[in-house]
């Protein structure tokens, strides 16, 4: 459903959202190397999301993205938004151009149904909710 540039997305923010502000901001590179995506897939990530104004960015030496508390407390489909957009969410699940109601595929209902739960877990769950087990290791954003 989400594509690999999606989830890489989620997985670059969540990382972001889990460092505290006094550890200042993080590097393409530092991003790149802990959620195991390149560097070139990361840095055109994080220019979207910045233009999108999930993310921050400050230019230079000292430089690096973050986070302000305001945006650890966005929803996650404030990234998919960002990245994939909403037709993710009305997309068929056979790939179908003219898939509905009205002309389903065979797993129209059951998708549909699938689909509107995880569509409204991205609707609740915010960037901050990922974080702590991330933090207390219950949770990776690597294999």
């Amino acid at each position: 459903m989400l594509s690999y540039t999606c989830k890489t997305a989620i997985k670059a923010v969540i990382y972001l959202a889990t460092k505290s502000s006094s550890e200042g901001k993080s590097a393409i590179k530092e991003i790149a190397e802990y959620i195991q995506a390149s560097e070139h897939t990361v840095g055109k990530i994080l220019q979207t999301l910045v233009k999108q104004g999930v993310i921050n960015s400050l230019k230079g030496p000292t430089g690096g993205f973050f986070m302000s508390e305001k945006q650890r407390q966005q929803p996650i489909m404030t990234i998919i938004e960002a990245i994939d957009g909403r037709q993710v969410f009305q997309e068929c699940g056979l790939g179908l151009h003219e898939c509905s109601s009205v002309r389903p595929c065979p797993i129209h209902y059951e998708y549909k149904e699938a689909r509107d739960r995880i569509e409204t877990l991205f609707k609740t769950k915010h960037i901050a909710d990922l974080c702590e087990p991330v933090n207390n290791g219950l949770a990776y954003l690597y294999t």
